[in-house]
């Protein structure tokens, strides 16, 4: 951009071009820099820079406040107030908006509102890469080949609104996913790891636990579909309990259409969800995780409002001690349900204090395992029935049998039909809790530590023939 180049300059003169009678201003600067492998090598590699920009606008009427909400990417400073004016004759031709409210009002500043963004390059893989090259040496040796893709992204958030709020964000993400194939590629397993800055990853430890499952899977077992004692990872964890989160919108849940409503009217907050004493909590300042502390909403839906952009964010327990303890509710959904204000969070922790919670690993919790599976991840989840919250999808690069506390082999994979909340109700242990990467959703959510779970019944409803 040349007469306006920095992101807090961008949202100060979009501001100051606002005619209507509020406006939001998102300006995010977003870089990227990854590593592609396949076969034991490097493919490719790069690094991106892009920005963006959303302007909301808001107009009064007699019926009630109306919003209109245009983004943009690659925004020039030609096109400044053409978007401001976008978004203006959005909202005036709108009807009221059901989330009206007044914006979020404030004259604090972020002490680096003004500041240039963060980026990231090349340089964030400088520890990482030399171990990686070691890793494929390794596997090449041992007849194995490593494909995968690793992926740091920075974005820097500034905010602003015409009601004084002026906040920025600056958020790290990166994500580890690799493969091992046996030569011909019989064989095939998975692991991921999320991390802020790759200083935490060490990819030779990552290939030395691919090495472990193949090894597992050189028998091959056959099962029927049925119930089994079922040991779920951590990934697997997250991916069931993220799309727990993402349906646990309060209003929904007092209009009697999810598993979270109560029969007869209202919402189950306050009933127990897991005889064992779980947390199921997000923190903007959990360590390792940390994330935005203030809403950010490009859009309104179920549990989000752009009226509430800026809204603080503060620690919030979803389940406490094994009772429903929240909903996800904006500033209009807490005040329609009576609940408290609770936005989500870009963050998600199960853990708890007690008998049966966060005592071993998922190997001491295998050892323990008289008969049962281990699964290594979940994928294609969708959503079959939200009145129990019904979920069905696929098991994923290897599913292990335990006998007399070893992996004995790998068994074929299967579709399953769960709900997370059903699951949570019959889980009778949870190792201990830890970072880790969600496969299915690990495009849209990094940020999660969840502990092993062991669940005695777990519905394997049909024999999958797929990887």
């Amino acid at each position: 951009m040349s007469a306006v180049s920095k992101p807090h300059e961008i949202v100060e003169r979009a501001l100051a071009l606002a005619t209507s009678d509020g406006c939001v201003v998102i300006a995010e600067e977003h870089s990227s820099a990854n590593l592609r492998w396949a076969g034991n090598a490097l493919t490719t590699n790069g690094v991106t820079r892009g920005r963006s920009l959303t302007v909301i606008a808001t107009v009064d009427g007699a019926q009630g406040a109306a919003s209109g909400v245009v983004s943009r990417s690659a925004v020039t400073a030609g096109d400044l107030e053409p978007l401001v004016r976008a978004a203006e004759a959005a909202a005036r031709g709108a009807a009221p908006a059901d989330d009206a409210g007044p914006l979020i009002g404030g004259d604090e500043a972020s002490d680096d509102f003004a500041g240039a963004p963060v980026l990231t390059t090349s340089a964030v893989f400088d520890a990482f890469a030399p171990r990686l090259g070691e890793s494929f040496a390794r596997a090449r040796a041992q007849g194995r080949e490593l494909h995968g893709f690793a992926n740091h992204e920075l974005t820097s958030t500034y905010l602003g609104t015409s009601t004084g709020v002026r906040l920025r964000h600056d958020q790290p993400s990166g994500t580890l996913e690799m493969n091992a194939k046996s030569h011909g590629g019989t064989r095939s397993a998975w692991a991921g790891r999320p991390t802020r800055d790759f200083t935490d990853i060490d990819p030779l430890a990552v290939d030395e636990e691919l090495a472990r499952r193949l090894a597992w899977a050189e028998r091959k077992v056959e099962l029927p579909a049925g119930r089994y004692e079922t040991l779920l990872p951590p990934t697997a964890v997250a991916d069931l309990l993220i799309y727990q989160l993402w349906s646990s919108a309060a209003r929904d849940a007092a209009e009697g259409r999810t598993v979270f409503s109560r029969p007869g009217g209202g919402t189950r907050v306050g009933e127990r969800l897991t005889g064992l004493p779980l947390s199921l909590r997000s923190d903007p300042d959990e360590p390792g995780l940390e994330c935005a502390p203030f809403v950010v909403a490009h859009a309104s839906g179920d549990d989000v409002s752009v009226f509430d952009n800026g809204l603080p964010l503060t620690a919030t327990n979803w389940i406490r001690d094994g009772r429903l303890d929240r909903l996800v509710t904006t500033r209009h959904s807490a005040g329609l349900t009576g609940l408290p204000v609770a936005p989500p969070i870009g963050n998600l922790v199960l853990d708890g204090l007690g008998e049966g919670v966060g005592e071993r690993s998922l190997d001491e919790m295998v050892a323990s395992t008289e008969r049962g599976l281990l699964l290594t991840s979940l994928w294609y989840i969708r959503e079959v029935d939200p009145a129990t919250l019904l979920l069905t999808g696929l098991t994923r690069d290897g599913v292990y049998l335990v006998e007399g506390g070893e992996v004995v082999g790998e068994v074929n994979n299967f579709r399953f039909n769960e709900s997370p909340v059903g699951l949570l109700s019959r889980v009778t242990e949870a190792g201990r809790t830890e970072r880790t990467l969600p496969r299915e959703w690990g495009d849209w959510f990094t940020r999660a530590a969840m502990p092993p779970l062991r669940v005695p019944d777990f519905n394997m409803s049909s024999v999958s023939k797929g990887v």
